[in-house]
């Protein structure tokens, strides 16, 4: 004791200097941990943004610099009001600030700070946890300076290790939406870390623990899964007496910091739980309570699959990726029986094994296995997924955990075959690093990712849907059909691959089979604005305006706000020459998008063509004050501004349209009419030959120019 201070502490782990690894000082150690768990991640470090990523970040209003603060601390993790119905009610406001502080960085949606600074947070939590499974293994011992003793070394490397390399993390790493598990799992290490030091020489420090739970609420704060950080601290206290001290005031202050932060968190979800669909877990939905219970248990037995084998992974586990079970003969009831035998077994070790290190390592292996699992585990409330490898990171280590606990065994009990298991669990670290660096190189961009899903849920109608996305938004509506043809046939009520699909068969004039999707989509969901909007564009083109036009209203009725719709009502009344009707609707569009630019341009050309110059000379120039480098609205007010004989103005607004868009055929044409009128022959002779070599074929250009010829022919002739 000359040299560590330590009240009942456990001399050192008996079975890890068995452990097939060198002892590493400590340092050497976390930047050896760090070092794998870059190279397992660091190929994602130039991905694109993906899958959730174009919801949570690029669509997410509340990055930009733009946008008040203020709303952070308002909204979901989304960027939707946390009082609106259609909320996730995921409240995770700091790292939505990290997003908005990575936005300021790099000036704007770049993604590889983004994906940088989550490989930077695997490495830096992967090295923290020598210091947490230290603790949770050895117990708290410290020496004259007051720093924690680690009595396992190697084990708590070797599950370091393992934790670094699991390929369930690649969710969370390289999608940067997986941020939210990184900073929860970084303060939920700091927490417990923090009150593991209110126990340092001797004496407990109130303080420390008070600092534990802000570092709690700040995990809170990045996903909520945070809080199960005070039961893992609880059960640090059951099986350690170095922390039986002033045990009632830290119960007391944990409690009370605990409900706090639910009571909280309950408020701010405002309107109560999020509305799930049956979509999103059909389990949570079946009738018979015995089969949504076996069906959770299933959940979990391949939750366990993933931590055991993480070679099917998947972006996506719903929609038919796995199938409901049904009866209590099915033969899948095999797994949940086994999960529970490994589970009981484990537990009656954990509880009755006369080893007092055995039972403390497995105890609280267990605990943080479990319990960062339990807010995912339908138990308390209704998730909205089948299975998410995000959600696994924290409990993960608790697996690892128990992982490296079983190798030090083994290495105890069958000595003479060390060599064999040090090769196996190499091995086994190599196949790691590699399958990270595979799957992180699949999340590179969504391409691969959706791709890559298609051999492990063959059956999920979204990854069908996701993948025949991808290539429509590629350019290859062809492939596009085929797979959202495969996405409803899997999932006849799948209302978004009908939408998608109907809009491609639109594109490619195929409009009765397209008006069919639509309409069957707005009678599954009556509320699916942006299908009713399509429908109306079909019916529109099959000339059934009224139905268009009553289709257009549907879709206002349920998106109260939505410029795409009224535009494209305005154009209906525009082709049934319902003037006023139609200069309203484009008005409104404008009003709520005021930087609609198609809206403004039919407001200017349907003036002009109705004789309402001055008025289209307004529209125009409020239109170029909201958008002042729009050639198009130039190109219309050029031509207004022609007809009131403005020529000056006109060939200011021509010229300045032409240099932003100088192959614009009909510009160069338009701004030659002007210059004939105008008198400015030579320049009309010169905008007329651009504009029939940039299109040969452009109606009354050829004309016109014959024409001038013709004029000029005669202007140099000698007059007699």
């Amino acid at each position: 004791l000359s040299f560590t201070w330590c009240i009942m502490a456990l001399s050192e782990v008996y079975w890890d200097h068995q452990i097939p690894l060198p002892k590493l000082a400590p340092v050497q150690a976390k930047v050896t941990v760090a070092l794998v768990a870059l190279l397992c991640f660091i190929n994602s470090y130039d991905g694109e943004f993906v899958f959730d990523d174009s919801e949570a970040i690029v669509n997410n209003k509340d990055l930009k610099p733009t946008t008040p603060l203020n709303n952070i601390w308002n909204n979901d993790f989304w960027g939707s009001n946390l009082s609106s119905n259609s909320s996730h009610k995921s409240y995770r406001p700091l790292t939505v600030l990290t997003f908005r502080l990575n936005y300021l960085l790099a000036g704007g949606l770049h993604p590889v700070g983004f994906h940088v600074l989550n490989i930077i947070l695997h490495a830096v939590i992967s090295a923290l946890m020598i210091d947490v499974f230290a603790i949770l293994i050895g117990g708290l011992a410290y020496d004259v300076k007051g720093r924690i003793l680690n009595h396992a070394p190697k084990t708590s490397l070797l599950a370091a290790l393992f934790f670094a390399t699991h390929p369930v993390h690649t969710e969370s790493v390289a999608g940067i939406v997986g941020r939210a598990d990184l900073l929860c799992a970084l303060f939920f290490q700091l927490s417990f870390l923090t009150y593991c030091k209110a126990f340092n020489r001797g004496r407990f420090s109130v303080q420390w623990v008070v600092v534990s739970l802000l570092l709690c609420a700040a995990a809170m704060l990045c996903k909520e899964q945070g809080i199960t950080v005070l039961v893992q601290s609880i059960f640090l206290c059951k099986v350690s007496e170095i922390l039986r001290m002033g045990l009632l005031t830290r119960l007391a202050l944990m409690g009370l910091g605990g409900l706090l932060m639910l009571y909280a968190r309950w408020r701010i979800m405002g309107t109560g739980p999020p509305a799930f669909t049956e979509v999103d877990n059909p389990a949570s939905f079946a009738e018979n309570i015995f089969l949504r219970m076996v069906n959770y248990n299933y959940y979990y037995s391949l939750n366990a699959w993933l931590l055991l084998c993480p070679w099917w992974l998947c972006f996506d586990w719903s929609m038919g990726c796995v199938p409901l079970i049904k009866s209590a003969t099915d033969w899948r009831m095999v797994w949940l029986l086994l999960l529970w035998c490994i589970l009981i077994g484990l537990i009656s070790q954990a509880l009755c094994s006369q080893d007092s290190q055995r039972r403390r390592t497995l105890t609280l292996g267990l605990v943080l296995l479990v319990v960062p699992f339990l807010p995912a585990c339908n138990i308390f409330f209704r998730v909205g997924f089948v299975i998410a490898e995000r959600v696994l990171y924290l409990s993960s280590a608790g697996y690892c955990l128990l992982l490296a606990y079983s190798v030090g065994h083994c290495c105890c009990r069958w000595s003479k075959y060390r060599k064999l298991l040090c090769v196996s669990v190499l091995a086994l670290l190599c196949v790691c690093v590699a399958r990270c660096a595979l799957r992180s190189h699949q999340w590179r961009s969504e391409q691969s990712l959706f791709t890559s899903a298609l051999s492990v849920c063959p059956f999920n109608a979204k990854v069908h849907y996701n993948v025949g996305k991808n290539l429509a938004d590629r350019g290859n509506s062809t492939a596009a059909i085929a797979y959202y043809r495969e996405a409803v046939r899997l999932h006849p009520t799948y209302v978004h691959a009908m939408n998608n699909l109907g809009n491609i068969l639109k594109e490619r004039n195929e409009l009765i089979e397209a008006e069919q999707l639509l309409s069957k989509a707005v009678s599954i969901q009556p509320d699916f604005a942006a299908a009713w909007m399509n429908l109306g564009i079909v019916q529109n083109s099959l000339q059934k305006f009224e139905e268009a036009e009553q289709s257009y209203w549907n879709a206002i009725r349920f998106r109260k706000k939505y410029p795409d719709c009224y535009y494209n009502l305005g154009r209906l009344y525009a082709d049934l020459n319902r003037h006023v009707d139609a200069l309203n609707a484009w008005r409104n569009a404008t009003v709520l998008k005021p930087d609609h630019s198609l809206a403004w341009n039919n407001m200017v050309i349907l003036l002009d063509n109705t004789g309402n110059l001055g008025q289209a000379e307004l529209i125009g120039r409020e239109a170029l004050r909201l958008l002042p480098n729009d050639h198009t609205i130039m190109f219309s007010l050029a031509n207004v501004l022609g007809k009131l004989q403005k020529y000056k103005e006109s060939e200011g607004f021509f010229l300045h349209a032409l240099r932003i868009n100088p192959n614009a055929a009909s510009c160069h044409g338009n701004l030659a009419v002007l210059y004939h009128r105008w008198g400015k022959l030579e320049l009309a002779k010169k905008h007329y030959e651009l504009s029939l070599k940039l299109d040969p074929e452009a109606p009354g250009t050829r004309d016109n120019y014959n024409m001038l010829r013709r004029k000029l022919d005669q202007l140099k002739r000698p007059t007699p």
